[in-house]
C-alpha cells in the first residue's frame, strides 16, 4: 500500500516512480542525465501529488555564489537611471542570504559602439545573468545572441526588442504611452493646428528605444484623430546644453501660435525651465519620469502633465526575475509592463508618498 506521510519527501516520490533519489533531485531542479521516460515518470507523480520543494531552504543550504552584470546608459547622479539603480541595489539587499554579486557596467546611449565594447566586456566575465537596457535592434541582437549561445539568462528593463525574446522584460509598452500622451496633450491643446515635439538628440540619435517607440504611438494618435494637427519638431542639443536657450528662444520667435508641447525623454525639465524664465502664455508641456527638476517644474506650472513608469520597481523585478529563475528554479513571466501613470500638481505628493 503506497501511504504517503503528510509531508512529501524525494524517496517517497522516487518510490512511487520506481527510479532513484538522484534522478527526482536531477528532475526537480531541472538538470541533465535523465531518461525521457524516467523524466516523465517522475514529472507524472510531481503533479499528481501536487508537490513544490522548498527551494528557498535549498538555495541557502547550496552556498553557491551567482554573479550578476548590469548595462545602463550613463547618466548623472538624480537622472532617471537612478532611480531604476537604486531598485536594483534594494533587491541585492532583499537577496543577500544567497550570495548575489553585481557589476554594473555604463554605455554612452549616443555611441553605438560604446554599447557593443560594453556588452564585450559583460562576456568575457561570463556572469551568471545579465540585466541591461537594450539599445537599436541591430546592436542589441549581436550581444543577446551571444548570451544565448553561452545558455546566460537576461533581462530587458525600459525598453523591450520583441524579435529578441529576452527571459523578462520591464518597462512600459512604450507606443500605447505615447498614444496616450498625445490624447492628452490634445485635451489641453483642444483646436489648435499645430504642438511640437522636443527632442534632445546627437547626430541623429535620440538615444533611447523607448523615446523613438513613444514617438510612434504619438503620430499614430494624432494621425487617427487630429490628422490636420501639423507635428513641428525641436532637436535640442543632447551634448550642448548650452545651446538650449537660444533655439528655444528662435523656436518660439518664429512660431509663435505654438502653446503645446510634448518630450517623451525624461528631461523635460530642460524645455520647463526656459519656460520659467521666460514664460509663453498657456504653453501646455507634458513629459516623463519624476526627476526632482521635472517635480519642481510641474509644481512651479510649466509642466501640465507628468507620466511616470515605476523606475525602481523596474530595476527590483529585473534582480528578482534573475533570482526565480536561476536560484528558485521558478517560472519567469516574460512580458511585465509598467503602469501609465499620469501626475498632475494636485496627485504628485501622494503618488510620491505611497
Amino acid at each position: 500500500m503506497n501511504r504517503l506521510p503528510e509531508r512529501i519527501r524525494i524517496k517517497d516520490i522516487a518510490r512511487l516512480a520506481g527510479v532513484s533519489v538522484g534522478t527526482v533531485d536531477r528532475v526537480i531542479h531541472g538538470r541533465s542525465g535523465v531518461s525521457p521516460s524516467s523524466r516523465k515518470r517522475v514529472e507524472e507523480i510531481l503533479a499528481e501529488l501536487d508537490y513544490h520543494p522548498n527551494m528557498y531552504a535549498s538555495a541557502l543550504a547550496s552556498n553557491k555564489k551567482y554573479t550578476f552584470s548590469c548595462l545602463l546608459p550613463m547618466h548623472q547622479p538624480g537622472e532617471y537611471w537612478t532611480a531604476i539603480e537604486k531598485g536594483i541595489s534594494d533587491a541585492l539587499a532583499a537577496y543577500s542570504d544567497f550570495h548575489i554579486s553585481l557589476r554594473t557596467d555604463y554605455y554612452d546611449p549616443y555611441d553605438y559602439h560604446s554599447f557593443v565594447n560594453k556588452s564585450q566586456d559583460i562576456l568575457t566575465e561570463e556572469p551568471d545573468g545579465v540585466l541591461f537596457a537594450p539599445t537599436v535592434p541591430q546592436y542589441t541582437q549581436r550581444f543577446t545572441d551571444k548570451l544565448n549561445e553561452s545558455e546566460i539568462p537576461f533581462i530587458y528593463i525600459d525598453s523591450n526588442i520583441p524579435a529578441v525574446p529576452p527571459l523578462a522584460f520591464y518597462g512600459q509598452n512604450s507606443q500605447r504611452s505615447g498614444y496616450f500622451a498625445a490624447r492628452m496633450l490634445m485635451l489641453l491643446a483642444g483646436d489648435e493646428k499645430e504642438v511640437v515635439i522636443f527632442r534632445k538628440i546627437n547626430e541623429g540619435i535620440v538615444g533611447s528605444n523607448q523615446q523613438e517607440n513613444r514617438e510612434i504611438g504619438f503620430r499614430e494618435y494624432m494621425k487617427q484623430h487630429h490628422p490636420f494637427c501639423r507635428i513641428l519638431e525641436l532637436n535640442l542639443h543632447a551634448r550642448r546644453n548650452s545651446d538650449d536657450h537660444r533655439m528655444m528662444d528662435d523656436f518660439f520667435r518664429e512660431h509663435p501660435g505654438v502653446h503645446s508641447g510634448i518630450t517623451f525623454n525624461s528631461k523635460v525639465y530642460t524645455v520647463g525651465e526656459y519656460l520659467l524664465e521666460k514664460p509663453q502664455k498657456g504653453f501646455n508641456l507634458i513629459g516623463y519620469d519624476l526627476l526632482e527638476r521635472n517635480v519642481r517644474c510641474l509644481k512651479e506650472g510649466s509642466v501640465s502633465f507628468l507620466i511616470a513608469q515605476q523606475p525602481e520597481l523596474q530595476g527590483y523585478n529585473g534582480i528578482k526575475a534573475l533570482c526565480d529563475h536561476l536560484i528558485f528554479k521558478k517560472e519567469v513571466n516574460r512580458i511585465n509592463y509598467m503602469p501609465i501613470d499620469l501626475l498632475t500638481v494636485e496627485t504628485i505628493d501622494f503618488y510620491r508618498n505611497r
